[in-house]
């Protein structure tokens, strides 16, 4: 089983590398595929919202297709999907196209994300220590490489269609073999083979974690919510910020969400070690802090490098959240239901919070930005992170579990399956 779950962590690692890569060429050519497209202001906010409305829908419909299909099944097909519609993106010319490009984008991507957060969740079962914030850094490793392909487009001043077409050719091949060897939560647990389990469909037990309600995860919920507001804030006012505020070029307002993706991959890099070390009450409460200063900076910001700083702050604090977040989930599904597999209806749940953010935030800051200032706009932000200060205790595990507690697992406990988290 040492292996298969070693195999099943390189692959989900690198689907998550791959969406990384495919949201960052999207969200930082925003003002190109609103020239492309004639979009104007006034609408951009609604095309921005279309994507996370659809993808809270493809969510919901993972959570019940996780019933009978495996995740891993899911995702082996929902990530070719997300990358054909970001090329469709990039090579359409009418309104209409745009429309239908991002709405098969985001229905595409709520499954992709409840997937791949499933699979992580029962790896991390399995392991018995804390490994999630490892694929979230994957996929900030991705977000650098597509927003550095993004700036190269804009300094050559390449058409969308130029530079999606390369990402898409080669990734969604090896998307596509890579799938090969993920581990579903019955796999990961000692209970059957990697991967989609051969041909068969059906999951025994009906429908796992369905005895977590969402009072159990309100509080969650709320943190998911706050953290991708912020996150979305970055994505998709980043740019438009430094060129329109700050006064930059259009090429120097690609660099923003680099900057960001790059401190997100190092604080996800080390911070598996600081959960499993100080515990992941701290490393939240840490990572709240810190985000809220970043968007004190970037709203205070004299300049573009002042406001490169903020942003860099804010993918130190934020960077942290949301992979904890879903673990968290995982554990309280866990231990209300013992069986393999339960924690996937809580993690589809909380997901759907992902595409709240995002819903919300890109109107809120879009709105108070018209209405008011875009530096104004960057507070509220601010304010809402330091709220998961609160709920942090949400995220604390009893101390026999792995990722909240001090104490590491044994060696042998690497690899071999459990219920527990």
């Amino acid at each position: 089983m040492t292996d298969v779950l070693r195999r099943g962590r390189v692959s989900l690692a690198f689907g998550f590398f791959a969406q990384g890569v495919a949201f960052a060429l999207l969200v930082t050519r925003i003002p190109a595929v609103q020239d492309r497209y004639g979009v104007s202001d006034a609408l951009l906010p609604v095309f921005l919202a279309a994507v996370p409305i659809l993808a809270g829908i493809g969510s919901v419909v993972t959570e019940r297709l996780v019933r009978r299909v495996r995740p891993s099944r899911l995702l082996r097909w929902s990530q070719p999907v997300v990358l054909l519609a970001l090329l469709g993106v990039g090579a359409g010319d009418r309104v209409a196209v745009l429309a239908v490009a991002l709405g098969v984008f985001g229905l595409a991507v709520g499954a992709l994300d409840a997937s791949m957060n499933m699979l992580g969740v029962s790896l991390q079962r399995a392991y018995r220590r804390s490994i999630m914030l490892g694929f979230h850094a994957a996929y900030s490793l991705g977000g650098i490489l597509g927003a550095s392909l993004a700036w190269a487009g804009a300094h050559w001043d390449l058409a969308l269609w130029v530079s999606y077409l390369p990402v898409v050719v080669v990734l969604v091949p090896a998307a596509l073999v890579g799938s090969r060897w993920y581990v579903d939560g019955e796999s990961a647990a000692g209970d059957g083979a990697a991967g989609d389990g051969g041909g068969g469909a059906e999951r025994a037990g009906g429908a796992p974690g369905a005895g977590v309600g969402f009072k159990v995860l309100l509080p969650l919920c709320l943190v998911m919510t706050f953290a991708y507001i912020g996150d979305s804030t970055v994505s998709n006012w980043s740019a438009k910020y430094l060129q329109d505020v700050l006064g930059s070029s259009e090429q120097l307002a690609t660099v923003p969400y680099n900057v960001y993706m790059v401190t997100t991959l190092v604080g996800r890099a080390v911070g598996d070690f600081g959960v499993r070390r100080f515990g992941a009450v701290a490393v939240v409460r840490g990572g709240a802090v810190v985000a809220a200063g970043g968007f004190a900076v970037v709203a205070g910001a004299p300049g573009a490098w002042v406001g490169m700083l903020g942003f860099t702050l804010l993918g130190l604090g934020l960077c942290v959240l949301v992979p904890q977040t879903f673990a968290a989930a995982g554990r309280l599904a866990e231990e209300r239901d013992g069986r393999p597999g339960a924690s996937d209806a809580a993690v589809a749940r909380l997901n759907v919070f992902n595409y709240v953010g995002f819903l919300i935030g890109s109107p809120l800051v879009g709105a108070l930005g018209d209405a008011w200032s875009y530096r104004g706009a960057m507070l509220v932000p601010m304010v809402l992170v330091l709220v998961t200060v609160v709920y942090a205790r949400s995220f604390e595990a009893r101390p026999d579990r792995y990722g909240g507690g001090h104490e590491r697992p044994r060696t042998a406990d690497v690899g071999r399956g459990s219920n527990g988290l």
